[in-house]
């Protein structure tokens, strides 16, 4: 397997404080690596930098990916924000916002489907605000897997849905797996993969 991230003495701090220490990390491209610790312990910190929405503070984080990494790295945060419009808009803003408007309504399909919705044409015109709060995380889950990321970073993705909700976004992920996309999760749930054939655990503490 190839390397994806290179992390080496990596400290991130807030105000002066800080929120993360990590001395050496190497992600694979195609594993599944679980992120855990208590509260406070950085996990949350660590996806965004992953994600390259912040910078370390100190130390260093190389990606062996493309020359842009936004275009090949995706976050799921743990409570997703969805644009008041409908599920196929919000679904395909990503791609629309790229250029990129060639077969959308079954590319649109096909993320919807793999996100566990057996009928998506029947999703498409409903609005963010007639959805439960598993439909919304599993709807933002497509949106990211539309755009067939290198690199998926999940922020505690099954903490605030049900259990269907959770078996199909488990579902989701393990497909991802199959494309040989690395997913980086953070969780409190040390179970949450405990039927997948690989997972490696990394346990984050408090600065």
């Amino acid at each position: 397997m190839s390397k994806v991230f290179e992390i080496r003495s990596l400290r991130k701090e807030y105000g002066g404080l800080p929120a993360l220490e990590l001395s050496e990390l190497d992600v694979m491209q195609g594993e599944l690596l679980s992120l855990v610790g208590r509260n406070g312990s950085g996990k949350s910190t660590l996806l965004r930098m992953l994600a390259f929405l912040e910078e370390p503070s100190f130390g260093t984080l190389k990606y062996f990916g493309g020359a842009d990494p936004r275009r090949e790295v995706t976050l799921l945060l743990q409570n997703p924000y969805l644009l008041r419009c409908s599920v196929f808009e919000n679904v395909t803003l990503g791609l629309r916002l790229r250029g990129d408007r060639a077969d959308l309504s079954a590319r649109y399909a096909e993320a919807m489907k793999a996100a566990g919705f057996a009928c998506p044409e029947a999703m498409a015109s409903r609005f963010s605000s007639q959805l439960s709060g598993g439909e919304r995380q599993r709807i933002s889950l497509a949106s990211r897997i539309i755009m067939k990321p290198r690199v998926l970073l999940l922020d505690e993705p099954t903490a605030h849905v049900d259990a269907a909700s959770e078996l199909m976004i488990l579902d989701t992920v393990r497909a991802c797996l199959e494309q040989d996309t690395t997913v980086v999760c953070a969780t409190h749930d040390r179970q949450l993969f405990a039927g997948f054939p690989s997972v490696r655990e990394v346990e984050l503490k408090r600065v």
